[in-house]
């Protein structure tokens, strides 16, 4: 049968369960007001992770067990969300759903072992329009049990603010004006809180690249120029061969992970890396290359060979379809629905682990929205009724004006898990429904 095929294919691409175990890795995170250094040099009051921001990027080997305390000593509750990483339900940081919020003074400790290896990212479930924007994001690396000898692994966090008159962080925070648009899209972009970051490599070096898209609302189209990246995962997953970064596109909460390989003839050069999404290009960072050239290492670039084509799933049936659009009412004036409905109204959408489901989201809306399904991940098998076979795959899909969207996915982790639209402003003002997997 066509449908036991599509769930055997995807057996081989990625484990159901985590790996025993070899250890434990821990870490302590305190959120909190306090200062950081942005932009130009200026300060900027922010709500931080460690006094950072971004905050700290969590590195630990795959079959390493994870123990994270978090502090809150914020003025609301908070939690912590591991975006894209497959952690246990109690564990995934949603107040209401799979734990209480952390009062101001509380704290909570998430211990889990990563699934998967791959770049992921945390960030709070509570107020997140409010509490993402003013600086409360980090980076979680988890790394292959047996690493490739890159020259270098670096990561770029990607975010925007909109600043008030004073040079702070604008306090107006899901506004009718976001709601009506694409959320919230500031005039200051960063990399890694530099407005002006600059990488500098050797000539020949060969590079993994992390970027992540941390921002409320704005999409980035990253151009390298006349370097040649070559994406070898997307949301933190393997693709199944090195593919050119032309058209990808990072929405809010999508991360690239990029192989670059620096030509030995370029010391002294400066390759500007220029985002394209909006009609007004601009330069998010640059990587100079200097001083004598090193040998480039040769390697094979990491892949999964067993991403699945799924061939005949566009014939499949629809099993589940998301409509998203607005309405008038709500605390915000404007309601963000999906099936007609803002969050708290949606009946749980009951899925089987382990089977295939044909998942469609119909954006009947004129503004932009990239859904996110916590727990699983995903491939794209139609856009518009129009089959297609993208050699990867996704926690995040971001959806056009008037676009429909159909994804193929087996569920394979157990709980009640989120599924939104990762515009923050859009989630906050019920763009939300939560996905029930059980099973035997």
């Amino acid at each position: 049968m066509v449908l036991q095929r599509l769930e055997r294919e995807l057996s081989a691409a990625y484990p159901v369960d985590a790996p025993e175990p070899t250890s434990t890795r821990e870490f302590e995170l305190r959120a909190a007001p306090g200062t950081t250094q942005q932009f130009d040099g200026r300060l900027l009051d922010v709500w931080a992770y460690n006094g950072q921001v971004p905050g700290p990027v969590l590195r630990v080997r795959l079959g390493e067990e994870v123990v994270v305390r978090l502090q809150n000593d914020l003025p609301q509750p908070t939690t912590i969300h591991w975006h894209g990483a497959r952690v246990p339900n109690a564990m995934d940081g949603v107040p209401g759903v799979t734990q209480d919020p952390i009062p101001p003074g509380g704290s909570f400790t998430y211990r889990f072992v990563p699934k998967d290896a791959g770049t992921f990212w945390f960030h709070p479930h509570v107020r997140g329009a409010e509490q993402v924007e003013r600086g409360l994001y980090g980076v979680l690396i988890v790394d292959d049990a047996e690493t490739l000898p890159y020259s270098r692994d670096e990561v770029w966090v990607l975010d925007d603010w909109r600043l008030g008159s004073d040079g702070q962080v604008d306090p107006r925070f899901v506004t009718r004006h976001d709601l009506a648009h694409d959320g919230r899209w500031g005039q200051m972009v960063t990399v890694n809180g530099d407005a002006a970051q600059q990488l500098t490599v050797r000539p020949g070096e060969r590079i993994r690249l992390r970027l992540v898209n941390t921002s409320n609302g704005r999409v980035y189209r990253p151009d390298f120029g006349s370097l040649e990246p070559r994406v070898i995962a997307v949301d933190g997953m393997y693709t199944a061969r090195p593919l050119p970064i032309d058209g990808f596109e990072l929405a809010p909460g999508n991360r690239l992970d990029l192989d670059i390989a620096i030509p030995a003839d370029g010391s002294g050069r400066s390759y500007a890396i220029t985002d394209r999404f909006t009609r007004r290009p601009f330069t998010l960072a640059t990587i100079r290359a200097d001083g004598e050239p090193v040998s480039t290492p040769t390697f094979e670039a990491p892949s999964n060979p067993n991403v699945p084509g799924w061939d005949g799933a566009v014939e499949r049936p629809v099993d589940v379809t998301y409509v998203l659009n607005a309405q008038r009412g709500g605390e915000h004036g404007i309601q963000w629905t999906i099936n007609g409905r803002p969050w708290g109204e949606h009946e749980v959408t009951e899925l089987e682990g382990g089977r295939w489901v044909r998942v469609r989201f119909q954006n009947d809306s004129a503004r932009l929205h990239p859904m996110h399904i916590h727990g699983q991940f995903f491939k794209i098998i139609a856009r518009n009724g129009q089959p297609v076979d993208p050699p990867y795959f996704r926690d995040t899909v971001l959806l056009r004006p008037r676009e429909t969207v159909d994804v193929g996915m087996v569920p394979l982790d157990w709980g009640r898990w989120m599924m939104h639209c990762h515009i923050l402003e859009h989630a906050e003002a019920g763009m939300m429904t939560e996905v029930d997997v059980g099973g035997d």
